[in-house]
């Protein structure tokens, strides 16, 4: 039997499931509550001053909120947490110059809370805003305890997200799913990857990889998810939750032979692989019958499921007539389930075929980059959400397009001929945490249907961030806007050699980066000295301290690069003094970065680390923790002769610089002492910009090394160590000359020597 043998059996299981959530409480009749909870969490000492009040959303259904002082009280209106949160966001930057944020809060008020001058009332012309990535959920979330999921929650409502991906806990859906089909317990926690890389296993990429995942982590997901999702509806959200594709267990291959499973091919060199059930086989309906149940079960549903046939991936027939046929059955099985069903899917590998199988209405197609609508017709029709993907895989980088950001889904909204049924926006960063303005920016969008005036936008940010405005950050925040901030691509990856592969030649430090800058990086330098000039009235607010930490580290990371450069050049002039000044210090620069950051724990390696072992319940599992937070950030993947997907998750954090990419560094300089004096790396074997693991023997014994690091325990800073604002000042002192005269040698652009 290819399936459970009763048709009878998913019938009763699907009574069992509206029994099980029959004796939980009813939504409450007032949206409320939620929203005043928040408030409380925000402002706990001002909640006693704000009054909430209900008001509907417009006629055409799409949200408002208002901001009033009435009788002396702050007043925020909306129809549910969302709406009022994003009142309170409002107020709080606009009149109280404060701001809740990932990296630093300014929440010092007064008293009594300042009045709103004249009532305010702001229209959405969204009916969607969506959040996350699911390579958002290990990039940056893979430790999150409930204390944290519970602050991002509250972020979300600030900023008006409605609909969030919600992926925690799917790994109790699959069991359950699975135990009806004849796998056992540990047959299901060896399909599972680890707790670092069960994105990858939800967009259809990989099994196995990093576990097997132990049953406690399953079960505290669960209640983990359980917690997510319940908190996101409180406040009004809808949450995203999985749809089924046909993606396997490679066990199904033995256990179904009959069924019309294929093998896929092995996505970035992770094996073993995945198995793709062909939605045309009977098997299809009675697998992705029961995950739906089960996820109902557990987790409810609010109509909306992610669904992505063959993310990154070849189906098994490339014509459009199957293409067709597979939305039409994946969207036949969830209706079958859900009436009221609506497939959500990622515009990243998008096929017109699969998407055309699905009724216009029940579709809704999330354009991660925002750029994807000019290839394929505004989506053929289909309602679809403008979104960002600004981070890959947390790669710290200080900027952005702003002005392109702040026009893309304004200009869109403007005209249907060229943006067809936009009906939202999205955030879709692969990592977050980072680069704080301009996700800030991004989701303001969600209230305006214009595009800001960013001089005027970003002067009341910098107001708000820091509880004052003072002229010296003023301008050089003015000044990274006109720089940073206005570079040519939406999505620039501005990395460091000090986090690559050591070579004499290298061109990006992950797979797919670049280390281009199509700004003037003196002026990253002049902002760092406007900031220092503040530092005596600002150096105790906290986000201008995290601000001050990140613009020394982007100045700091743009110098690296000449200076990488010198070291080569100087090798190939055969000046081995030259060579020993020049690689000295490119390794100081890269000790001192690793200080700064030091003084920060949003950029700390350890907290990384400590998490994830506390995530274990035996000593066992801790190590499995940490070794799978070790691996993701550095080798990723497997120790295969190219290491595909190798550096992807470059970080720049203090330990990891000082424990792992600099000791990389030092072992490289000592083979090169160790060479010939025409020894060059130009054309050794680089699978993907960076030499091969099996490149030469040095890089042979470097990957061992790399691997091995992942496999240890020694203990990094968790709190932060040195004072930022002192040792900013220190570094700008010791390395602005350096920066002058480097510069004064180096076009900044090109890296090359001025003539």
């Amino acid at each position: 039997m290819r399936s459970l043998p009763s048709r009878l059996l998913p019938l009763l299981i699907f009574a069992a499931v509206l029994l099980a959530r029959a004796d939980e409480p009813a939504p409450s009749s007032d949206p409320l509550p939620a929203a005043r909870s928040l408030i409380a969490r925000i402002l706990p000492t001002h909640a006693a001053q704000i009054d909430v009040e209900f008001i509907p959303p417009d006629a055409g259904g799409l949200d408002v909120f208002e901001v009033e002082t009435c009788g002396g009280r702050l007043v925020l209106r909306g129809r549910n947490g969302v709406t009022i949160g994003s009142a309170l966001n409002w107020y709080l930057r606009h009149v109280a110059h404060a701001q809740l944020s990932w990296n630093g809060d300014n929440l010092a008020l007064p008293a009594l809370l300042p009045p709103v001058p004249a009532k305010v009332r702001l229209r959405s012309p969204y009916r969607h805003r969506v959040y996350l990535n699911y390579c958002t959920f290990n990039y940056t979330a893979s430790w999150w305890d409930r204390a944290r999921w519970e602050r991002e929650i509250d972020w979300m409502a600030l900023n008006g997200i409605t609909a969030p991906l919600a992926a925690t806990g799917q790994e109790a859906v699959w069991q359950a799913t699975l135990r009806r089909f004849r796998m056992n317990d540990d047959e299901i926690r060896r399909f599972f990857a680890g707790p670092a890389y069960g994105a990858w296993q939800w967009m259809t990429n990989l099994e196995q990889w990093g576990g097997p995942l132990p049953q406690s982590w399953i079960d505290s997901h669960q209640e983990l998810g359980r917690f997510i999702i319940d908190r996101e509806r409180a406040l009004g959200m809808t949450p995203i939750l999985q749809g089924f594709t046909g993606c396997v267990p490679l066990a199904f291959l033995d256990k179904f032979p009959g069924a019309r499973i294929q093998r896929k091919k092995i996505w970035c060199e992770v094996p073993p692989g995945t198995a793709q059930l062909d939605p045309m086989d009977p098997l299809f309906a009675d697998v992705g019958r029961v995950f739906l149940e089960e996820q109902t079960r557990l987790f409810g549903t609010d109509h909306l499921y992610a669904a992505d046939p063959f993310h990154e991936g070849e189906p098994p027939q490339d014509t459009p007539e199957y293409l067709h046929d597979v939305g039409a059955r994946v969207y036949q099985v969830t209706r079958d389930f859900d009436p009221r069903a609506v497939i959500v899917m990622q515009g990243w590998t998008i096929r017109q075929g699969i998407v055309e199988g699905i009724p216009a209405d029940r579709l809704l197609a999330l354009d991660l980059t925002g750029q994807k609508w000019r290839e394929t017709q505004a989506f053929w029709g289909r309602p679809w959400v403008a979104g960002i993907l600004h981070n890959f895989g947390g790669r710290a980088a200080l900027g952005g397009n702003l002005p392109q950001l702040a026009a893309n889904a304004p200009s869109l909204l403007a005209n249907p001929a060229q943006g067809g049924r936009l009906v939202g926006i999205g955030l879709f960063p692969e990592a977050i945490e980072h680069n704080p303005l301009l996700y800030d920016l991004a989701a303001g969008l969600a209230w305006q249907r214009t595009a800001p005036d960013l001089s005027a936008w970003v002067h009341t940010y910098v107001y708000a961030r820091y509880g004052a405005d003072v002229p010296a950050v003023q301008s050089a925040w003015a000044r990274l806007l006109a720089s940073v901030y206005s570079q040519k691509s939406p999505e620039p990856q501005m990395e460091s050699p000090l986090l690559a592969r050591p070579a004499l030649t290298m061109t990006t430090a992950s797979p797919w980066g670049s280390f281009e800058r199509d700004y003037d990086v003196t002026q990253v330098w002049t902002a760092w000295g406007e900031l220092l000039a503040a530092a005596g009235r600002l150096g105790g607010v906290d986000p201008f301290r995290y601000d001050l930490v990140d613009v020394a580290r982007q100045a700091l990371a743009d110098l690296s690069l000449p200076l990488q450069r010198e070291v080569t050049q100087a090798w190939i002039a055969g000046d081995r003094a030259r060579f020993a000044a020049a690689r000295a210090r490119f390794l100081e620069l890269g000790a001192d970065l690793d200080t700064l950051l030091a003084t920060r724990r949003d950029f700390l390696l350890g907290p990384w680390l400590a998490d994830a072992r506390r995530w274990g319940t035996t000593p066992a599992e801790a190590d499995l923790y940490e070794r799978n937070a070790r691996q993701l950030i550095t080798v990723w993947g497997p120790n295969s002769p190219r290491a595909y997907i190798f550096d992807y998750a470059c970080h720049q954090w203090s330990g990891l610089l000082r424990g792992f990419y600099l000791e990389r560094w030092k072992k490289f300089f000592a083979y090169l002492d160790t060479q010939p004096p025409d020894y060059r790396d130009d054309r050794l074997p680089r699978g993907t910009n960076r030499p091969d693991n099996e490149a030469n023997d040095f890089y042979h014994d470097l990957s061992q090394w790399e691997y091995a690091w992942c496999g240890q325990h020694e203990r990094y800073l968790t709190e932060p160590q040195g004072d930022a604002v002192a040792v900013a000042r220190t570094l700008f002192a010791e390395w602005s000359p350096v920066m002058r005269d480097t510069y004064a040698r180096f076009d900044w652009k090109t890296l090359e020597p001025k003539p």
